[in-house]
C-alpha cells in the first residue's frame, strides 16, 4: 500500500512517516499543498493523508481539485481544526474520513486501513483466497491458519493481490504501489519479490499473465 502524506510540520510528518513505514506502507511526503496537489493528482497512491493548514496552497483546494479531476482516491483529513464546520466543509469537499491534532498513530493507520480496504470494495476486515487469509484492518496474513512473515515489500504486493483477489494488477501498477516515489527501482524486482511469495504461500496461487502482470487466484490452491 502507498500512502501520501501532505503536512507542513517536520516533526509530525516524519513521525507519522516512520509509523507507517513500520507497518509496510510506501510513503511519500510533501510539505506544502502545491507539491502534495501535484502528486495526488499524477502518482497512483492508495490513500491520502492531507493537512488542511498547509503553506503554498490550503488542503480543501487540493481535494476539491482532486476530486473534480476524477480522482477518488481515499482521502483522510489530519487537521488542527476541530469545528464542526469544518469537517462539514471536509467532507463536502470529498474526504472520506477526518482526524484532529493531537492523534493516536495507531488510530490513523487503522484508519488508512479501513479506507483502503472499503475502496477496494471489503465490508469485512478479513479477506480470504484459498488458504490465505488477510486481516486488513489488523494488516497479518495467515496461511492455513497459521501466521504468515513477510518482508515489507512482500507485504506490500501480496496485500495489493489480496485486496483485488482473482483480478490481474498489471505490472506497472503493483511497481507503483510498491515503492515510494525517490526509490531505484530494478527492472525485475517485482519478478524478485513474486518468487519469494510463490514459495510462501504456494506457486500456483499468483498466476502471471503474460504481457500483463499478475493474478492471486484461489483456482491454484485446489
Amino acid at each position: 500500500m502507498r500512502v501520501l502524506l501532505v503536512e507542513d510540520d517536520a516533526a509530525i510528518a516524519d513521525g507519522l512517516a516512520r509509523a507507517l513505514r513500520a507497518e509496510h506502507f510506501a510513503v511519500d511526503v510533501a510539505s506544502n499543498g502545491e507539491d502534495g496537489g501535484h502528486l495526488g493528482a499524477t502518482e497512483l497512491y492508495d490513500a491520502a493523508v492531507l493537512d488542511l493548514g498547509l503553506p503554498k496552497r490550503d488542503g480543501l483546494s487540493v481535494l476539491r481539485d482532486w476530486r473534480a479531476a476524477g480522482r477518488d482516491l481515499p482521502v483522510l483529513i489530519l487537521t488542527a481544526r476541530d469545528g464542526w464546520s469544518e469537517k462539514v466543509e471536509g467532507f463536502k469537499a470529498g474526504a472520506d474520513d477526518y482526524v484532529v491534532k493531537p492523534f493516536r498513530v495507531e488510530e490513523v493507520v487503522m484508519r488508512l486501513r479501513a479506507l483502503v480496504r472499503r475502496a477496494a470494495g471489503h465490508a469485512a476486515a478479513r479477506v480470504t483466497c484459498g488458504p490465505l487469509t488477510f486481516d486488513a484492518q489488523l494488516g497479518t496474513f495467515e496461511l492455513n491458519g497459521l501466521p504468515l512473515k513477510l518482508t515489507a515489500f512482500e507485504w506490500r504486493v501480496l496485500s495489493a493481490l489480496m485486496l483485488r483477489r482473482e483480478v490481474v494488477i498489471e505490472r506497472a501498477d503493483l511497481i507503483e504501489r510498491v515503492y515510494e516515489g525517490d526509490a531505484d527501482v530494478d527492472s525485475n524486482s517485482i519478478e524478485v519479490i513474486i518468487g519469494r511469495l510463490r514459495r510462501k504461500i504456494g506457486a500456483e496461487m499468483i498466476e502471471t499473465v503474460r504481457g500483463r502482470g499478475y493474478r492471486l487466484t484461489a483456482d491454484g490452491s485446489r
